[in-house]
């Protein structure tokens, strides 16, 4: 978390601790800065205020743009995504389906790269939204959303993006932009977990997802979690300010580690499109290993990363996102993602690549799927 986030958020734990939504003066001066939140997230979006609602999450803000625009169109049953969505949209179209809608998921090629001429021909009279992330969270690909936009909406249909990982990341600029709803994630730009935004262009049909009271002019019911609010709206404010250090010095660090990674360990291979992605994100996979076994031994050095697998009932599955790109098996299940920040060093850079190689090594010379592959190459 950014420690000017924190700082503005600490009176609104104890001192001004009033309702926002309450008429009293100890409420109303809380309100103010609820509102002043509000404009730091729109001027960073570049949005209005009042097409801004404040959520939980980016879950809820998915949930929210997804189930709320299919509810404001009732005569229509089909919802369009692509198959590499993050959990909280891919589990809704699952949802869905089992629901009774008609679900398209549209594919991707080998560098994570969104097929549009599937995507044109999945369109149909009774599509009623399409939801495509702005930039994968495990690859950190970047889709064209714009044009994404323009083939949707020139068929009058509206059209969400996940953007809880380009948040931060690229400039944003919704009045010139094609998309109608966005969700938006406060932890993946320094802000405290447990808050999030949904931009709804005005004039978006939209039902509300979360009823009760007058909160969010009715859009989103539930007190104000105030003090989260606040810190969201001044980690925006800074992570405008650090575009240009995240698309320069952290872009360079991602590239350092990257090159000196492929250098160093034989049988990696970077997952995803290396000219159009994130600039904090490095997706790799080493060959003939584990990606939690690697987790774990990072882990034990201070390192925390990510993998691309996830552990099911006991057997080890590759992520969606690395099958839907047809990465290969021998590769899938070593994948794991270094996501980098403004707070990351390059000693921190050396420090990994010191430390990953040797780790790689130590679990090859265990794998019996590596030795099969020595065997082949006439190596052993």
């Amino acid at each position: 978390m950014a420690p000017e986030a924190l700082e503005a958020m600490l009176p609104y734990f104890s001192e001004f601790y009033g309702n926002p939504s309450s008429m009293h003066f100890f409420g109303g001066q809380v309100q103010k800065k609820v509102n002043e939140a509000r404009e730091q997230v729109a001027d960073f979006l570049g949005a209005e205020p009042s097409e801004i609602i404040f959520t939980s999450c980016g879950t809820e803000s998915d949930n929210t743009a997804i189930l709320g625009t299919l509810d404001s169109y009732p005569e229509k049953r089909h919802f369009i995504t692509s198959r590499v969505e993050h959990p909280a949209v891919m589990n809704v179209s699952s949802h869905l389906s089992r629901k009774g809608y008609r679900t398209t998921e549209v594919s991707v090629d080998r560098e994570g790269r969104l097929d549009l001429d599937e995507l044109k021909e999945s369109i149909a009279n009774e599509t009623a939204l399409v939801s495509i992330m702005y930039a994968n969270n495990e690859t950190g690909v970047l889709f064209p959303v714009e044009e994404i936009g323009e083939i949707v909406k020139s068929s009058g249909i509206p059209f969400h993006t996940d953007g809880v990982q380009a948040a931060g990341k690229i400039p944003l600029n919704m009045k010139k932009s094609t998309v109608d709803l966005l969700s938006l994630s406060g932890h993946k730009l320094h802000a405290p977990k447990g808050v999030g935004v949904l931009y709804i262009r005005k004039g978006t049909r939209f039902s509300p997802f979360m009823i009760g009271g007058h909160q969010e002019k009715g859009r989103r019911g539930g007190t104000e979690n105030v003090p989260y609010i606040i810190g969201l709206g001044k980690a925006c404010e800074l992570a405008k300010k650090h575009l240009e250090e995240e698309n320069t010095r952290v872009r360079a660090l991602r590239d350092y580690l990257e090159v000196k990674i492929l250098e160093k360990v034989p049988n990696t291979l970077v997952n995803g499109d290396r000219n159009n992605r994130l600039p904090n994100t490095l997706s790799v996979s080493f060959e003939y290993v584990e990606g939690e076994s690697i987790l774990l031994l990072l882990s034990d050095l201070g390192i925390c990363a990510s993998s691309g697998s996830a552990c099911t009932s006991g057997s080890l599955e590759p992520s969606h996102v690395l099958r839907a790109m047809g990465v290969p098996f021998t590769a899938a299940h070593g994948s794991i993602r270094f996501s980098l920040s403004i707070y990351n060093t390059k000693e921190e850079m050396d420090y990994i690549i010191e430390h990953l190689p040797p780790i790689i090594q130590r679990l090859r010379d265990i794998s019996p799927f590596w030795k099969d592959y020595l065997k082949a190459q006439g190596k052993v």
